[in-house]
């Protein structure tokens, strides 16, 4: 075989890898123009650190760069989405949104930990599970995504897999929501709020309660928690969205 031929002859790990890569694509429905910045987010300091004499990047200055860029996009989203939340409830809120534990249940949620291209060692210490790097991971995907295709590209991505999770009150713990609707509602003489549990589902040890919020009797959001109080936090939430749309 010619040293051409062994060239051209791509290793299975190699092609077992660039397929997950069209898999996740297909999944997330992105295409990159450049997939070498995609590999770049998935790429470890542990691994690059191994193949000694190749040109590899590691995912750090992506990870960098993704992290600015989800401060930026969720800033927007909270913004347009809570006309009525103060500057300090926005911090507070971004702050639950992109932190290291919501950054690993993003990630988690789509896999990617599956991805990551990691050294032995790492691999044996069970890196692929650990938190930080998982939320690394994230933020060098939206960094690549960034670069790849702007910021069009990035708030697609995360209307599709991270405000939807604000929009539920996932995030709900960190604000008073059900104060903000009931300030919300006294500044524009919009009438009365209340709350009420319409279902509890669950074991008495793992009980579930589902909260709506009325205004004037008409409902405006529904909210699940594992207490009536997070549940009505949530459904608070929601109504906040709402009002906040018109």
């Amino acid at each position: 075989m010619s040293p051409t031929e062994r060239k051209s002859r791509k290793s299975p790990e190699l092609v077992v890898r660039v397929m997950n890569f069209a898999r996740l694509q297909e999944k997330l429905g992105v295409r990159f123009h450049d997939e070498s910045v995609l590999r770049q987010a998935f790429t470890h300091s542990s691994y690059v650190n191994e193949q000694r004499g190749k040109r590899i990047q590691d995912n750090e200055r992506l990870e960098f760069l993704g992290d600015a860029v989800l401060e930026l996009t969720v800033s927007q989203f909270l913004y347009k989405t809570f006309p009525k939340m103060s500057e300090g409830e926005m911090t507070k809120l971004r702050a639950a949104i992109v932190c290291e534990p919501s950054l690993v249940k993003f990630a988690e949620l789509l896999q990617f930990g599956d991805l990551v291209l990691l050294g032995k060692g790492e691999e044996l210490t069970g890196g692929r599970q650990r938190p930080a790097l998982l939320a690394d991971v994230f933020e060098a995907f939206v960094g690549a995504l960034y670069l790849d295709q702007g910021l069009d590209a990035v708030f697609a991505f995360m209307e599709k897999y991270v405000y939807p999770r604000v929009d539920k009150g996932e995030f709900a713990q960190v604000t008073d929501f059900k104060s903000q609707l009931q300030e919300f509602v006294q500044q524009d003489n919009l009438g009365d709020i209340q709350y009420r549990i319409v279902e509890e589902k669950g074991p008495a040890h793992n009980r579930e309660f589902v909260s709506e919020v009325l205004l004037n009797s008409r409902s405006l959001g529904v909210g699940t928690g594992r207490s009536k109080k997070e549940a009505e936090q949530q459904a608070a939430a929601r109504a906040l969205i709402k009002l906040g749309a018109k």
